[in-house]
């Protein structure tokens, strides 16, 4: 409460933005409010004398392993920095909160936020706008204004190597559907919400980071699958649009989406009519330096019809200025950057940065938590049971053993313990051991050593997205061979679960995360009935299977099954 108390003066005591009226800004400024630097709590000083003469507009926070207090201290000092520039306008503080592969067990000292693929999985519009506004509740206590999210690709490519989880699915309904159901989550929360990557990033096969992908389907294919969810959230009043780093030949045969003019002006602004701004994928990424410099990029980007431009990381904020300005006077480009700036003066108008007027909501943490415990039990899929093995049973009087060997980086770890609580509370022996992403020899050695006469084998999977760890795939098809009774959870690409055919009974997770384990625990004990439907299609052969409907019959009903949490 102290923390907030002294949160809520620093914000009085800060002087209100000098420069009250966007007509009484410079060229120059005017071009700094497009600009967005990287920033995290190491990196910060670096950015400073551009934030503190006025040359950037705001600042995207970077995710790692720091408290929620070093997040709200880093907004502090940054907004402390925008005070000391010649018109003290405060900074647009921006965010990578989407779930799935952008996440870390500690985000920013954020909790928990469900991968895309889970939520959708979940069926449930209401429970994913719930997790939506609570998440977007916490983000603005910390000071932070925009998320870069939902992610509205349609991963229709089961080999996309970037996306995977972070989409909702295959079904551009369904991506719609749960998108929309986000993006107004977030804006019930206040939270500006930034939908990505137009004009779809779900048929690719290559990694933006790296490469420049290519998308050859048709504009027919293009409007029907990919364009669908971003025309939705246009249509919903979406404030703002994240370009791809991807060709787009049936719309534009020469440039980057990014760098288009026929995909950004005439495509987004003219034919769907969009209103709101525009921002681009960072510029550091390879799809994007294969063509110019950062500076040169980021004056295509702006004369292409984007308004919000991501500098990246690594870069010396002030010279990159420099550059930009130079070559936007040379090139006349006054007009359509001013039209840029404009967009975001007023969405900090609209924000209440510029009159002080932005207020900070109470702390959420317990109805986050619930609709987190909800979401999961809703999510987890029962994949496959050929032997109708779930819920697993033991004979009377035999106090079972089961071991779980989960495949998975160890900065998981504290998210895994939670997976043993419903075998404890039943009288169970539980052996767990955490093997590496990558196992080695003595990782198989200490998984069959596990194995060693437990009634119950558990084994967990994690690929990102399509990159299948051939160690890992390994390992595990000689634990299954080797055992009887064994359970295959796919703990975050479902696209992993083809590599196990042998697999009898899977359950698909869609997250490494404490909630989900625990579901997928109470799934297999009979606490709970499997919920969830496959939001992709894995084109499985077909083979005699047992329903989610067949385990409900065989599974006391939640309301009367002791479910642990």
């Amino acid at each position: 409460m102290k923390h907030w108390l002294s949160v809520l003066l620093l914000c009085a005591a800060l002087p209100l933005a000098a420069a009250t009226r966007f007509e009484d800004l410079s060229y120059e400024e005017k071009l700094g409010q497009t600009l967005v630097v990287f920033v995290d709590i190491d990196s910060a000083s670096l950015v400073r004398p551009a934030i503190e003469q006025g040359k950037v507009g705001g600042v995207l926070i970077q995710w790692g392993n720091y408290s929620l207090k070093q997040t709200q201290e880093l907004i502090e000092k940054l907004q402390s920095w925008a005070a000391k520039s010649p018109h003290q306008i405060p900074l647009l503080i921006a965010i990578d909160y989407e779930g799935g592969t952008v996440y870390t067990p500690i985000t920013l000292g954020f909790d928990y936020l469900p991968t895309n693929m889970m939520l959708s999985a979940s069926q449930d519009e209401e429970g994913a706008a719930a997790i939506a506004y609570l998440a977007g509740l916490e983000l603005r206590r910390a000071g932070i204004h925009i998320n870069f999210s939902p992610v509205l690709d349609v991963n229709s490519n089961p080999n996309n190597p970037i996306i995977g989880v972070r989409s909702f699915g295959s079904d551009p309904q369904n991506v719609t559907k749960m998108g929309i159901s986000l993006m107004n989550g977030f804006k019930a929360a206040g939270i500006i919400s930034v939908v990505k990557h137009f004009p779809g990033h779900g048929d690719t096969s290559a990694d933006s980071h790296y490469k420049v992908p290519v998308v050859k389907a048709g504009y027919e294919e293009l409007q029907k699958i990919h364009l669908a969810p971003f025309a939705e959230a246009v249509r919903q009043g979406v404030p703002g649009v994240m370009t791809g780093h991807i060709l787009y030949p049936a719309l534009d045969s020469k440039n980057i989406a990014t760098f288009s003019k026929p995909i950004l002006h005439d495509l987004l602004r003219e034919k769907l009519g969009f209103k709101g701004f525009v921002v681009t994928d960072s510029l550091d990424m390879k799809s994007a330096t294969s063509f110019c410099t950062i500076a040169g990029c980021a004056v295509r980007a702006l004369d292409s019809g984007a308004d919000m431009i991501l500098l990246g990381r690594y870069i010396k904020p002030l010279t990159v200025f420099k550059q930009i300005l130079t070559e936007t006077r040379q090139k006349n480009m006054q007009p359509r950057v001013e039209d840029a700036a404009r967009r975001m003066f007023a969405l900090k108008e609209e924000l209440g940065l510029l009159d002080g007027t932005a207020e900070i909501p109470a702390p959420i943490e317990q109805a986050y938590k619930a609709e987190l415990e909800k979401i999961s039990d809703e999510s987890v899929t029962l994949v496959r049971d050929r032997n109708g093995m779930i819920p697993f049973t033991v004979p009377e009087g035999k106090k079972p053993t089961v071991c779980a060997v989960f495949f998975a980086p160890s900065r998981f770890a504290d998210q895994l313990m939670g997976f043993s609580k419903p075998f404890l509370e039943k009288g169970w022996n539980v052996r767990s051991y955490n093997a590496a992403l990558t196992p080695r020899k003595k990782d198989s050695q200490r998984a069959a050593a596990c194995a060693k006469g437990a009634d119950l084998l558990i084994l967990t999977s994690l690929q990102w997205a399509d990159k299948t760890n051939i160690n890992q795939k390994n390992a595990i098809h000689g634990l299954i061979e080797e055992n009887k009774n064994v359970v295959f959870i796919s703990t975050m690409s479902p696209y992993d679960i083809k590599n196990y055919p042998e697999a009898d009974v899977i359950l698909a997770t869609y997250g490494l995360n404490k909630y989900a384990l625990q579901t997928a625990a109470n799934i297999i004990l009979g606490n709970l009935a499997p919920q969830g439907v496959l939001p992709v299609d894995l084109q499985l052969p077909p083979e005699t299977t047992s329903s989610a409907a067949d385990v409900r019959s065989k599974t006391r009903t939640p309301q009367a099954a002791t479910k642990s949490r």
